[in-house]
């Protein structure tokens, strides 16, 4: 018995100490942990700052006089055009010019067999000379009775009647005139001249055509493309309202006459150079419709645009003052108003209720809701999405994505990448 209580003594001072050993190193390892955390902690936030606000992009509202420019469907007419027909009876001969060419007024086009008005002309010379001379001898009958007859050597009738066979011949002259003028004019009508000045197209006949027997045939059709008329339709309110803002003086040209801006686009989508003018001849309003036509004149130099080509019109309705361009992007159109998100100086977001008009040039128009000055955001809504509301931004200049795209990317910095600080070693082992 006394061995055996012996024998467990040194047993449990051995289970004694390793109880004590398993605390301590339980101790150890706590407390490495806990100085292991504290490098990863300073290195996200140096000191325990607050991390940078977010950057957005803002434009400035800076207000300005702004055209409201509407969009139209219209077509292309000629000026003046003149259908040239056969005034004269007879055999085509000739075709004088070439066709899908420019011609110029009084210049021949066609020559038609002349040879039949050559003879009518003629003829009404030769009885033109008759009739004067048949006038010469009844005015000479005239004044020889004139003194006989003052003493009694004829009777009164006799003088009476020589005094009207003078006065029929000179009739005689003028008819026979008249004819003759009639020939010459029937003689030039054989030769067909241009009636204006423009381009021709092709000649609806060809030579060996019997014309004008019965009707004036048509030959070719000269249509005048400088300048060109644009031909479109608008409603009758709005026209209304802009004959109101040219009646005001809202639309000026170079010579200070009134006048509202018209630009051209083309089926591709380019703008023609040259603007037009509007102008407000013959406008009617449909009844059915209550649209009404309009026409401006678009000058055409060049000759490049056709007439009955479809384009779109861009017209100035009138002109706002103080108001403001924003980009599309920057306002949000919901059936309950139009808003926009302004930035404040001290960062903060707020909301703003605004009344947009028309776009132009792929920006609203604001006509109130904004002051001069304000910072409107129109880049970053992504970044707002994973902040809780009310965090404060950095406003920095907008720049269009073109002009974004435009600019030379700029050079990276020499030993950028061997500045960057290194990942905190305790980051590392974790």
């Amino acid at each position: 018995m006394p061995q055996s209580h012996v024998s467990s003594r040194p047993s449990l001072s051995s289970w004694r100490l390793a109880v004590a050993g398993a605390v301590v190193l339980a101790v150890v390892a706590l407390t490495a942990c806990g100085k292991g955390k504290e490098p990863a902690a300073a290195g996200g936030a140096p000191g325990g700052a607050a991390p940078p606000p977010p950057e957005v992009g803002v434009v400035v509202a800076t207000p300005t006089d702004v055209g409201l420019v509407t969009e139209l469907p219209g077509r292309l007419e000629a000026s003046r055009v003149a259908e040239v027909r056969a005034r004269a009876a007879g055999i085509l001969q000739e075709r004088l010019f070439r066709e899908g060419s420019d011609v110029k007024a009084g210049q021949p086009l066609f020559r038609i067999d002349s040879a039949p008005y050559a003879a009518a002309a003629r003829s009404a010379q030769a009885s033109l000379a008759r009739a004067e001379a048949n006038a010469v001898q009844a005015k000479a009958l005239a004044d020889r009775y004139k003194p006989l007859v003052e003493a009694n050597a004829v009777s009164k009738q006799e003088y009476a009647n020589a005094v009207a066979s003078q006065k029929a011949a000179e009739a005689d002259v003028g008819v026979a005139r008249a004819s003759v003028t009639t020939a010459n004019i029937n003689l030039g009508y054989a030769a067909v001249t241009a009636p204006i000045s423009g381009r021709i197209g092709r000649a609806l006949v060809t030579e060996g055509a019997l014309v004008g027997q019965g009707e004036t045939t048509a030959l070719a059709v000269v249509q005048q493309i400088n300048p060109l008329y644009v031909n479109f339709t608008q409603s009758a309110n709005d026209v209304l309202k802009l004959r109101r803002a040219m009646a005001d003086g809202q639309f000026k040209r170079a010579d200070g006459a009134d006048a509202a801006s018209v630009r051209v686009v083309l089926e591709g989508g380019g703008e023609y150079p040259t603007p037009g003018k509007l102008l407000f001849s013959d406008l009617t309003v449909d009844a059915t419709t209550g649209q009404v036509t309009l026409r401006a004149e678009l000058p055409n130099p060049k000759g490049e645009l056709l007439p009955g080509l479809y384009v779109r019109v861009r017209i100035e309705q009138a002109q706002v003052s103080n108001a403001i361009t924003l980009p599309q992007q920057a306002v949000t159109r919901t059936q309950q108003g139009d808003t926009v998100t302004v930035v404040g100086a001290d960062g903060k977001l707020s909301k703003r209720t605004v009344k947009v008009g028309t776009a132009k040039n792929n920006q609203w128009v604001v006509m109130e809701g904004l002051k001069a000055g304000e910072q409107v955001m129109v880049d970053g809504f992504q970044k707002l999405q994973m902040l809780p509301p009310g965090t404060p931004v950095k406003a920095v200049p907008w720049t269009p994505p073109s002009a974004a795209a435009a600019a030379p990317a700029a050079p990276a910095a020499p030993g950028a990448a061997a500045s960057a600080p290194a990942a905190p070693a305790s980051a590392a082992k974790q």
